[in-house]
C-alpha cells in the first residue's frame, strides 16, 4: 500500500468523479483523518459523486475499519449522514456509531422518528447502542442520555417497522431502566427468529445474569442465527456454567455459532479453554476463522488475569507501607459490537 502522503488528494478527487473507472481500493485510505482543507475540497464535489460510487464507498470503508481500528473516517462520514440517498445516510450512520460523537444524537434522534426511510430509522436506532452504554456508566450527560431511553422506549412500543422496534430494543439494552426488562422478555417470548436474535443480544447486553436460563435454553436451539446470539450472551454474561457447551460447539457445523463459541470462551476463560483454542487453530484451513481464534487467545489472557500481570510488575508499585492496595471498582458493563442483520 502506497503511503498516504505519496497519493495527491486531487487524484482522489479526479478518481472519484470518473464514475467509468474503478475508484483504486488503496485510494480509500487517502479518506482517513481528512485535514480541513481537503474535506472542503471534498465536500464541495460530493454531490456530484455517483450515487452508487457514494454507496460502494462506504460499504468499502465499513470493511476496512473492522480489520484497522487506527484508520478514522469520521469526517467523511459527516458527509454521509446528510446524503439524499437512504443507502448512504444510513451507511454513514453506522460508520458515525462507531466514533460515540455527541454531535451525532440530535441527528439520530430526528432520524430515528421522522426519516422516510426504513433502513435509516432502524441504522439510527442501533447507533443509540454505544451512547446508552456510554450514559449507564455514567460516562455521557445525564439528560441527553435519558432523552435517549426515552425515545427508544417510544419507538420499541410503536408501531413502526419490526426492524426498526427491534433495533430499539437491542439498542436499549444497556439501559437498567425498569422498563427494558419486559421490553426484552416480550421480544423474547415472541419465539419468532429475528425478535429471539434481537432479545438475546439484548440480554447480552444487559449485564444482568437473571437472564441466565433464557439464554441457556437457547444454546441448543435449532435456528443458527438463535443459537450463535445465546452463545455470544452466554459469554457477554459471564456464565461459567456454559462451559463445557460452548467447547462442543467449537466444533458446530455452522460458521456463525462456532465464531460466537471461539470468542465467548475468549471472555469467559478457565480450565481447558485455550487448549481448545490451539487445537482448532491447528485445525482450521480458514484464514478469517484463524485470526479470531488468535484475537481470542490474546483477549484469553485477560479474561484468565494473565494480561494483567504481564503488563503491570506489581514489584515496581510504589505503594505506601502497610497500605493494602485499593479495592478494584466494578467492571463497567460490556459492550458487544453491533452485528446482527
Amino acid at each position: 500500500m502506497a503511503k498516504k502522503t505519496e497519493i495527491p488528494f486531487k487524484k482522489v478527487i479526479q478518481a472519484l468523479l470518473d464514475a467509468d473507472t474503478p475508484f483504486p481500493p488503496r485510494y480509500l485510505y487517502r479518506l482517513s483523518d481528512l485535514p480541513p482543507g481537503e474535506l472542503e475540497q471534498l465536500r464541495k464535489i460530493w454531490p456530484n459523486v455517483a450515487t452508487r460510487r457514494r454507496q460502494a464507498l462506504f460499504e468499502d470503508i465499513a470493511d476496512l475499519t473492522e480489520d484497522d481500528y487506527l484508520l478514522d473516517f469520521s469526517s467523511v462520514s459527516w458527509l454521509a449522514i446528510k446524503d439524499p440517498e437512504p443507502e448512504v445516510r444510513a451507511l454513514g450512520i453506522h460508520a458515525l456509531a462507531e466514533y460515540e460523537e455527541p454531535e451525532l444524537v440530535p441527528i439520530l434522534l430526528k432520524y430515528v422518528e421522522t426519516d422516510s426511510d426504513v433502513t435509516v430509522r432502524a441504522e439510527a436506532a442501533r447507533a443509540f447502542g454505544p451512547f446508552v452504554y456510554l450514559g449507564e456508566i455514567e460516562e455521557f450527560p445525564e439528560r441527553t442520555f435519558h432523552k435517549i431511553e426515552d425515545c427508544l422506549l417510544k419507538v420499541a412500543n410503536g408501531k413502526d417497522a419490526a426492524m426498526v422496534r427491534r433495533r430499539a430494543v437491542e439498542a436499549i439494552g444497556f439501559s437498567s431502566r425498569e422498563e427494558v426488562n419486559p421490553l426484552i422478555q416480550t421480544a423474547y417470548d415472541t419465539n419468532d427468529q429475528e425478535w429471539l436474535i434481537s432479545a438475546l443480544l439484548a440480554m447480552g447486553r444487559s449485564a444482568n445474569q437473571e437472564w441466565a436460563g433464557q439464554v441457556i435454553q437457547k444454546l441448543d436451539d435449532a435456528r443458527p442465527g438463535v443459537q450463535a446470539e445465546a452463545v455470544s450472551a452466554a459469554g457477554e454474561l459471564e456464565l461459567h456454567q456454559t462451559l463445557p457447551k460452548l467447547k462442543r460447539l467449537l466444533r458446530s457445523e455452522d460458521d456463525g455459532v462456532r465464531a460466537a463459541a471461539i470468542w465467548s470462551l475468549s471472555q469467559l476463560g478457565g480450565e481447558g479453554v485455550r487448549e481448545a483454542l490451539e487445537a482448532l487453530l491447528d485445525s482450521t484451513e480458514d484464514d478469517d476463522e484463524a485470526d479470531l481464534i488468535e484475537a481470542a487467545l490474546e483477549n484469553l489472557e485477560f479474561s484468565d488475569g494473565e494480561g494483567l500481570f504481564n503488563l503491570i510488575d506489581l514489584s515496581e508499585l510504589d505503594l505506601p507501607d502497610g497500605d493494602e492496595e485499593e479495592e478494584p471498582k466494578r467492571p463497567a458493563p460490556k459492550r458487544k459490537k453491533d452485528d446482527n442483520g
